[in-house]
């Protein structure tokens, strides 16, 4: 993912499918026949918008600025049962994890979680019949046919919330994107001031026997993040669906490990108490300042998940980090 404005994980767009075409009317008539029967043909669907999942997109940006999304009409039946030709339909390829929404009433229709997976946003209007559906014994020719349903016009809401198999909690210059450039290829920027990261980044982890997991650098949280403070309230949504937390706390905190694990935790839970559910793992940072003696210390007043001393700079505990990720991640 790149940084800035490149990264949208919300869009409003207004999605209309296309009309049904109209059933035809038609009576056979040929140099041989001049009282045929009924034989019109059925209209054409109007165009469905479709979502489609693609792995290879990571933003919502393509579509930032598509603010009207319209699909082809379906064209009218023809004579001789001829059917309509159906409309095109508009497919919209979005990030795995983008979840649609009714604009209006905020209900979530559905998820996008596989690649190649399709859900209808908006359904096309279905073709009209043709008169030939409506001959019986007593109307032997009727001259009428039904017309298209006509397609819908709503305004729907995507909203990316990333899909990775371990998130990274913590606050500002905790190390999270420093960790994420050492243990992938992932390339985020990193710098000595807050809120270096403004955007999610993933990275794919390599393990043991050719596996791997996804790791995203979440944007730093700080306290009140949950209330709308700072950077956090716009991308809390992302760490829901991870599938681990992994707390990061740097070992040259002004508070204790405790107290600050404690507050990240109570930003997550008052965000959304569902967070709680996941397996916690806590990683202590920058640990190569620390000695064996003071590591033994601390370890006396750590919270009781499994937590680990690393070091990004000095490539210190990283090994033993991916096993206890990786054993969260199996469950």
């Amino acid at each position: 993912m790149s940084q800035g404005s490149n990264f949208v994980d919300y869009v409003k767009i207004c999605c209309r499918s296309g009309k049904g075409g109209a059933g035809s009317a038609h009576l056979h008539r040929d140099i041989l026949t001049s009282m045929g029967g009924p034989d019109g043909g059925d209209g054409g669907r109007g165009g469905h918008i479709i979502v489609k999942g693609n792995t290879q997109i990571w933003t919502l940006l393509h579509l930032k600025y598509r603010k009207h999304i319209i699909a082809e009409d379906g064209l009218a039946g023809g004579s001789s049962h001829k059917f309509g030709k159906q409309g095109k339909d508009e497919i919209l390829e979005v990030p795995l994890g983008t979840i649609a929404k009714d604009a209006e009433t905020g209900e979530i229709l559905f998820e996008i979680t596989k690649d190649g997976e399709t859900k209808i946003l908006t359904p096309g209007g279905r073709g009209g019949l043709g008169n030939a559906h409506f001959k019986n014994s007593v109307q032997q020719t009727p001259r009428f046919a039904q017309p298209g349903e006509q397609g819908q016009e709503i305004w729907n809401i995507l909203e990316l919330k990333v899909l990775a198999d371990v998130g990274l909690v913590g606050f500002p210059n905790a190390g999270k994107s420093t960790l994420l450039s050492v243990v992938s290829a992932a390339k985020p920027e990193i710098a000595d001031y807050p809120f270096t990261t403004i955007v999610p980044n993933l990275g794919i982890v390599s393990y043991r026997n050719n596996k791997s997991f996804v790791m995203a650098d979440i944007p730093g949280i700080i306290e009140g993040a949950s209330k709308g403070k700072g950077l956090g309230y716009r991308f809390l949504r992302h760490i829901e669906r991870n599938s681990v937390l992994l707390f990061m706390v740097p070992a040259d905190t002004s508070r204790t490990i405790r107290e600050e694990y404690e507050i990240l935790k109570r930003e997550l839970e008052t965000y959304n108490p569902e967070l709680m559910q996941k397996p916690h793992v806590l990683a202590i940072t920058k640990s190569d300042m620390l000695d064996e003696e003071l590591m033994e210390e601390m370890k006396q007043d750590l919270p009781k998940i499994p937590s680990i001393f690393i070091s990004s700079v000095a490539e210190k505990g990283l090994v033993e980090l991916k096993d206890m990720l990786w054993k969260a991640i199996e469950g």
